[in-house]
């Protein structure tokens, strides 16, 4: 009665107790990609990967066997395997709009030896445009430093070139300037130009309301912009970088925890898609490079904006939401912000 009884048990044994064979189909296979075949719109900082079924023989994982080329020419780049992944990082950006191949061939071996069956092929398509990004229009909002709907605040003293804007919201909701009231703009001593808001003598109101229009539009087209050039860069962590010409694009916040560096010609325009927060530590700066203009930049940010205590930021901000300036923080640059502008002891420019 008790070898029968056994028998299920060995039974399960049998099928389920033993170690399972780490390659008991014979060749290994690749399970993904990164990007995916055929893909489309592919960042020009994207690293392309290839992942196994089982784990890989590393030495066999090198510039032999992980190819990547373009038009038939060979693309320079890194390998490295980790886990079950081969990756190759370009030596420099992939081209925009531009076709690429990548293929990881038979001389990749796994553990036990075995190799690929056959070659495997990935194709894909870089985004972005090889023509000159073309910048953003602010319209009338423009001639201003400052434009915000709800609330313009500031702390201690503040020196600010160029005009401010405030819009539906009345003059009593720009704090901490001093203003001195004029027909239909007021003016402060920590301002040079001039404070309009929506309660003052025409035309400013129907002005500001264009304004105000105007900034909305614009941070829709940079928001709107397709085709990114690189997509989720440093996974939001910009600092350290130089950023290229181009439209940058990041479903999660940006961080700027170390000085970046924008670097171009005279003519060159950068569009930073921000769906998340932006913030910047205490004392990192933007820097500009080469020909670099302020007046070219645009920070598209759908979250808050902060800026840390002493940093500098060029560029104009596109803010849906807040702009924060901590204590000392610069910016050659426009806020435009839907919401509020909160400043303390801030060097603002128009550039």
């Amino acid at each position: 009665m008790k070898f029968f009884k056994m028998i299920p048990v060995l039974m399960i044994l049998g099928v389920f107790g033993c170690t399972k064979n780490s390659n008991p189909n014979g060749n290994p296979t690749v399970t993904s990609t990164t990007p995916g075949n055929q893909g489309s719109g592919v960042g020009r900082n994207q690293a392309v990967s290839f992942t196994f079924s089982q784990a890989m023989d590393s030495s066999t994982i090198n510039d032999s066997t992980f190819i990547v080329t373009q038009a038939g020419v060979r693309v320079t780049g890194t390998v490295t395997y980790s886990g079950k992944t081969a990756t190759f990082t370009p030596t420099v950006i992939f081209a925009a709009a531009t076709a690429y191949t990548a293929t990881i061939n038979t001389g990749a071996k796994d553990v036990a030896g075995k190799s690929l069956a056959s070659n495997v092929v990935l194709n894909f398509t870089t985004g972005g445009t090889t023509s000159t990004l073309a910048a953003v229009d602010l319209g009338t909002a423009a001639n201003f430093v400052v434009v915000a709907k709800s609330a313009i605040n500031n702390s201690s003293t503040s020196a600010i070139t160029g005009d401010l804007g405030l819009s539906p919201a009345a003059a009593s909701y720009i704090t901490g300037l001093s203003l001195t009231a004029a027909t239909g703009y007021a003016t402060s001593a920590q301002v040079t130009g001039k404070l309009y808001a929506a309660d003052m003598a025409a035309p400013t109101p129907i002005n500001l309301t264009t304004t105000v229009s105007n900034m909305a539009t614009a941070y829709t087209n940079a928001a709107g912009r397709p085709s990114p050039d690189f997509v989720e860069l440093g996974t939001g962590n910009i600092g350290g970088k130089t950023l290229a010409p181009g439209l940058y694009k990041w479903s999660t916040a940006v961080t700027v925890p170390t000085d970046v560096t924008i670097s171009g010609g005279a003519n060159d325009v950068w569009i930073f898609q921000i769906s998340g927060d932006m913030t910047t530590s205490s004392a990192v700066k933007v820097i500009l490079g080469g020909s670099a203009q302020a007046k070219n930049i645009f920070w598209q940010v759908a979250g808050k904006v902060t800026i840390g205590t002493t940093s500098h930021v060029e560029g104009t901000i596109l803010c849906k939401t807040g702009i924060t300036f901590l204590t000392g923080a610069s910016l050659n640059g426009r806020a435009l912000a839907q919401t509020a502008v909160i400043l303390d002891a801030n060097t603002i420019m128009n550039p």
